[in-house]
């Protein structure tokens, strides 16, 4: 349902105080946050709303919705793709995205990475990691993610900046917590382990953003909080 352009405003609103609020409890400057609002199947007059409203971190699951947007927008909108890419498609995604969350796998993120260089790009990359094994969702393990790094690293045309998980849905406060930390306690280990800085963790969705925030996150992805129910 598509609500007031006020509205989205006034959600923008809550989710920055929210920030500050966590952010400040937690000893962390409310500016290590930053947020991505997902406007996931609302059109891009919506996307335009919260624009106005000083949004411009954008977000999409679809490669599809993504060029569409993105070209009905305006052109400085960082946008990012959040959901699945297939390799078929990268070449249409990093046309307008600068960022991606979703990198699950040695194939696609060499194919991101001659893409890229063709079209003299430079994409931030993050791994994607299913942090409790769900069948459900894409992402890689643990000891994947090793892998996918060290490939990574040998790649020239991206930056790999971190890690991104998507948590169980309507799970105790507790499972969250463990999620979101298991995720930046996979961060800090890679980072030592192979001597390179992974800043980002892309963690926290609309009904669970405070715990994300609570344990590190860096970007939150924001959808329905922002532009309604869908």
């Amino acid at each position: 349902m598509q609500i007031s352009n006020n509205q989205i405003t006034e959600n923008l609103s809550t989710i920055h105080s929210d920030i500050e609020r966590i952010a400040t409890e937690q000893g962390r400057s409310p500016e290590t946050v930053r947020v991505v609002a997902v406007s996931k199947t609302f059109p891009a007059a919506a996307v335009q709303a919260a624009y106005d409203a000083g949004q411009r971190m954008f977000g999409e699951n679809r490669v599809q919705e993504l060029t569409e947007k993105a070209s009905e927008t305006p052109a400085d909108c960082d946008w990012h793709l959040v959901g699945h890419l297939q390799r078929n498609k990268v070449k249409h995604a990093l046309q307008y995205a600068n960022w991606i969350h979703s990198l699950d796998s040695v194939r696609l993120a060499e194919r991101i990475d001659s893409v890229a260089g063709e079209l003299e790009t430079r994409p931030a990359v993050l791994i994607e990691v299913n942090v409790l094994g769900e069948e459900s969702k894409y992402g890689v393990s643990f000891e994947e993610a090793r892998t996918l790094l060290e490939t990574c690293l040998d790649c020239s045309n991206f930056d790999i900046v971190g890690l991104m998980t998507i948590a169980p849905y309507g799970v105790d406060y507790s499972t969250l917590h463990r999620v979101f930390a298991s995720l930046r306690e996979l961060r800090d280990t890679l980072q030592a382990e192979f001597d390179t800085e992974l800043p980002e963790l892309s963690m926290g969705m609309s009904n669970d953003y405070e715990a994300a925030i609570q344990e590190g996150a860096t970007i939150i992805r924001i959808g329905s909080a922002i532009f309604g129910q869908r």
